[in-house]
């Protein structure tokens, strides 16, 4: 790049006026010359505003890319604050390792059979006469017992058969994950929305609601259903 300057002259020109001369007079033996000066008032100096317009002048181009130039805009953005709330945005459905995933922390209304799920609840067992067609019969049972339930996802993995639905819930959609392998039925029961009121950062709800949806379910197949209760 070029670097420009334009110097100005730091004073400004005086003007004289001579305008008043008087020629040597013949009585004087020595010739002399008068001139007779008069500054134009009217003119001020202009020094500093000079000096200001030199500056101005002086123009230098950067030779050095503009990112080299620190900027706030050149900062990486902050992420947001992970909070319960925005966790409960993004629950995350299907198999983990070839199980069925825990209840997420931060989502009260949930059901699994998962033994790392704060809610637990016990696999089914399919009775040896109702073994056939197992996967059928599942989603002939959910259709019957649940408010507009639509069947997402069937398909065959190496750690058996995975089943996925939607039904209605209390405060929106709530999603129904099942693997069948062999006559054990593992599953989860999820509100796919979590309601906080704020201030409080706890969710509201409680997993009671989806225990008695899968009761339902289970009831409908007259498959067994160990508990807690049954124990006793």
């Amino acid at each position: 790049m070029s670097l420009s300057v334009h110097i100005l002259p730091p004073f400004p020109l005086i003007y004289r006026n001579y305008s008043s001369i008087t020629k040597p007079t013949t009585s004087c033996p020595r010739q002399t010359l008068v001139i007779s000066s008069q500054k134009n008032h009217n003119t001020k100096p202009f020094f500093w505003s000079n000096l200001l317009s030199l500056a101005v002048a002086a123009t230098l181009s950067s030779p050095f890319p503009s990112s080299a130039i620190p900027s706030l805009n050149s900062q990486p953005p902050l992420l947001p604050p992970t909070t319960p709330f925005s966790e409960s945005k993004n629950l995350t459905t299907g198999l983990e390792n070839g199980k069925i995933r825990p209840c997420p922390s931060i989502n009260p209304g949930c059901v699994s059979t998962n033994p790392q799920s704060s809610s637990f609840a016990f696999p089914w067992v399919i009775p040896e006469n109702y073994s056939d067609n197992a996967i059928q019969k599942l989603q002939e049972a959910i259709l019957k017992t649940q408010k507009n339930a639509k069947i997402q996802l069937v398909e065959d993995t190496p750690d058996g058969q995975y089943l996925q639905a939607e039904v209605d819930g209390g405060f929106g959609r709530d999603v129904l994950e099942f693997l069948v392998k062999r006559d054990v039925v593992t599953y989860r029961s999820m509100a796919t929305k979590v309601t906080y009121v704020y201030p409080f950062t706890t969710a509201l709800g409680d997993s009671k609601g989806q225990e008695e949806r899968m009761k339902k379910i289970v009831d409908q197949l007259e498959w067994y259903a160990p508990s807690f209760d049954s124990m006793d």
